[in-house]
Parts: structure tokens; C-alpha cells; sequence
């Protein structure tokens, strides 16, 4: 995970904007709110007096991050970091926003604290302070990433109609991998990170593996007649000819050079046997 590439959203100039404007709200209701430098207890400051000082405080040492998420953009043109780099990038924020706090007590509020327990008051603070959105931010970006990409496969399959049409089937970055007429798809099954995409090709059954997810596939497919039918199982019901009672579970067999038989779970059978139902009508 580590030595993984770093996500775009993560450099992406639209995000480095919104990541620097909410770390610097958060930072001002923080300190606002928590007091972490002791100033009200240091000086006789009003209540706006400590709000206009800690709030400066903070605008400026947001100044850091400023620069130091610029640098980050341009370096990210140049070359590609990875999820370490990027972790370490961030701590050595904080640990600059920590000095420049503690020489900002130290010279201008002329604090007479020692030097190097105003650092490590301020090392813990900056923490918080950067760490909190920071994390917060991520899980969101990725969050958007994912849903973005979900609907660009969603809109791909606007229109989509299952019969005498090729059925796109893309990977998990949304690049085409794979095209296969509606009529010589047979099912589609999960396989951890990948799925196996099972056809009809010159009257046997062959496989295609893709690196994707089946629920990203649901939706792309989810105006066609291939449907899902169990948590490891999409079935094209062009190819289904038989579905039976097994028991208490159902059982869809296919109409393939080899015998399949796919199972249905409970989960899903309520919309299996409305589409078999539909579609037999509309057959």
C-alpha cells in the first residue's frame, strides 16, 4: 500500500484548494475553541483579542501548507509519488508549522516558556490541526474518485440495448478492455479483485479475466439483460433457458455448447424471477 502510487485526486489542483481552504477553517475553530497555546491564560487578552491573535496565528502558519502543497503540485507533474512519500510530505508539514509556531511565541509574544517545550506543544497541536482535515479529506476525495468513475461507467451504458449489440466491458480505471456480442455472453463471475467473463466464441465456451470489481459492473450493465443473481454471479439472460427449484434454491441453467448451471441467492431472487418473467413474456 505504501509503495503504491499516489491517487491523482490527491495532487489535483481543485483539491489542494479546497484541502488548504478547509485545513485553515478547521485550524481557526480549533484553536479558537481547544486554546491549545495558552494565550488566554498568558496575557490578559478579551475575548475578540485572543480571537483576532490566535486566528493571525493560524492564517499565517497556513502559509506552510501553502507553499508547500504548490511544490507538491508542480513536483507531482514531474514525477509520480508514491503513498509513502506522500505520508512523510505530510508530517514534515507539520513539524514546519510546529517551528514556526514556536518562533512566532517566541520572538513576537516574547513567550517564557522554554523553546523546546513550546515545540513540542506545538508539534502535538499542529498535529491535530493538519491530521484531522487531512485524513478527513482523503477518505472524501477518494470517496468522489470512486463515484465519479462509478458514474462515468454508469453513463457509458446509457441507451444500451442487450440484443445485437457489443456489451463494453471496462476495468477498474474505466479503460476498455473488452467488447463481446450481447448473444455470446453467458455469465460473468467474481474473483476477488478480478472478475471472469464467461462467452461463446466459434461454439465453445471461452473466459476473459478483467481486473474489476462485479458491483462496478452491476451498474455499468444495468440496462441490459445481464443481470446479477447471487453475490459472485452476473447472468445475460439472453442465454438462460431453463430456471428451476433446486431445493430451496434456484438454479438458472444456460443455453451454452456446455452444461452451466448458475445459483441464484435469496438476495436476489425477487428481481431474478421478475426478469425471467418479463422476459418470457416479451420472448
Amino acid at each position: 500500500m505504501f509503495n503504491s502510487p499516489l491517487p491523482k485526486y490527491l495532487t489535483d489542483k481543485k483539491n489542494i484548494i479546497r484541502l488548504i481552504i478547509l485545513t485553515a477553517l478547521f485550524a481557526v475553530v480549533f484553536i479558537n475553541i481547544y486554546a491549545p497555546f495558552g494565550l488566554e491564560t498568558l496575557y490578559e487578552l478579551t475575548e475578540w483579542e485572543f480571537l483576532g491573535l490566535s486566528t493571525l496565528i493560524i492564517l499565517t502558519g497556513v502559509l506552510v501548507v501553502v507553499i508547500s502543497r504548490v511544490i507538491m503540485y508542480y513536483v507531482s507533474k514531474q514525477r509520480n509519488l508514491l503513498v509513502w512519500q506522500y505520508i512523510l510530505w505530510s508530517f514534515a508539514e507539520a513539524f514546519a508549522m510546529a517551528i514556526f509556531y514556536t518562533l512566532f511565541e517566541k520572538l513576537f509574544i516574547h513567550d517564557s516558556r522554554f523553546i523546546l517545550d513550546l515545540l513540542k506543544i506545538s508539534a502535538k497541536n499542529t498535529a491535530l490541526v493538519l491530521f484531522i482535515p487531512y485524513s478527513v479529506l482523503w477518505l472524501y476525495f477518494s470517496w468522489q474518485d470512486k463515484k465519479n468513475e462509478l458514474q462515468k461507467l454508469a453513463g457509458s451504458a446509457i441507451g444500451f440495448e442487450s440484443s445485437k449489440k457489443m456489451i463494453p466491458l471496462y476495468d477498474e480505471k474505466g479503460v476498455l478492455r473488452f467488447s463481446v456480442k450481447a448473444e455470446h455472453l453467458l455469465y460473468i463471475e467474481s474473483a476477488d479483485n478480478y472478475v471472469n467473463v464467461f462467452y461463446i466464441d466459434k461454439g465453445k465456451t471461452a473466459r476473459f479475466t478483467l481486473r474489476n470489481s462485479i458491483k462496478r459492473l452491476e451498474l455499468l450493465l444495468k440496462n441490459s439483460e445481464v443481470i446479477r443473481c447471487h453475490r459472485s454471479f452476473m447472468v445475460n439472460f439472453e442465454n438462460v433457458k431453463i430456471l428451476r427449484k433446486d431445493k430451496e434454491e434456484l438454479i438458472l441453467e444456460l443455453d451454452s455448447p456446455a452444461s452451466i448451471e448458475i445459483p441464484v441467492s435469496k438476495t436476489y431472487a425477487q428481481n431474478v424471477m421478475e426478469t425471467f418473467t418479463r422476459y418470457s413474456l416479451s420472448h
